[in-house]
């Protein structure tokens, strides 16, 4: 089975290389680093929004596209809460930090065995997902750029909303594991 290559596809593999540009851009012992990578990230963003719209507006939704697009997604937040970790080595930070990485990894992970069984439909994305996922990237926007603008606390609010994402990280992967353990045992009482 050849790979389909279509323009979300490369949309998606766009995502997946700013990540070591972010990285990069992040370590530069330059003024404006956390500007370059907010606006890196919100691009990555755009193109993350940008991917799914053209890929279901365009009728190009594949299978390689559907697997890679959630992969690019995790690369970016994981690769980023860990620069942010290791830049402002806190507590505060990385327990929040270590609970949507490990969330990340915990549903892949029951996706791919749900997958295995034939109940994949049972873990879809959620709309409390999606919250999640939006809370989550603005809070890292946030914590990228740093600095007060407007006389707003830009650092302060990222936390808060950091936190906020946290709750809704444990919140859908009890949800998404209620569904899955729920699905696991009708098809067990059924065999």
């Amino acid at each position: 089975m050849a790979l389909a290559f279509n323009l979300p596809t490369y949309l998606t593999l766009l995502r997946i290389a700013l990540i070591p540009l972010l990285a990069i851009v992040f370590y530069l012992p330059w003024e404006n680093a956390n500007v370059a990578c907010t606006f890196i990230f919100f691009l990555a963003g755009v193109t993350d929004w940008l991917d799914g719209y053209l890929a279901r507006k365009m009728r190009l939704e594949t299978q390689f596209g559907a697997f890679l697009d959630p992969v690019a997604d995790k690369l970016m937040v994981a690769v980023v809460l860990i620069l942010l970790v290791q830049k402002i080595p806190s507590p505060y930070l990385a327990i929040p930090a270590a609970i949507i990485i490990g969330r990340e990894i915990t549903i892949a992970s029951l996706r791919e065995w749900m997958a295995e069984i034939g109940k994949r439909a049972q873990v879809q994305v959620s709309p409390l997902g999606k919250w999640k996922t939006s809370v989550q990237m603005l809070a890292i926007g946030f914590f990228l750029y740093h600095d007060d603008l407007f006389g707003l606390p830009v650092l302060s609010i990222g936390y808060d909303l950091l936190y906020i994402a946290a709750i809704l990280t444990l919140w859908s992967m009890i949800q998404y594991l209620y569904a899955a353990f729920t699905a696991i045992n009708t098809h067990e009482n059924l065999h």
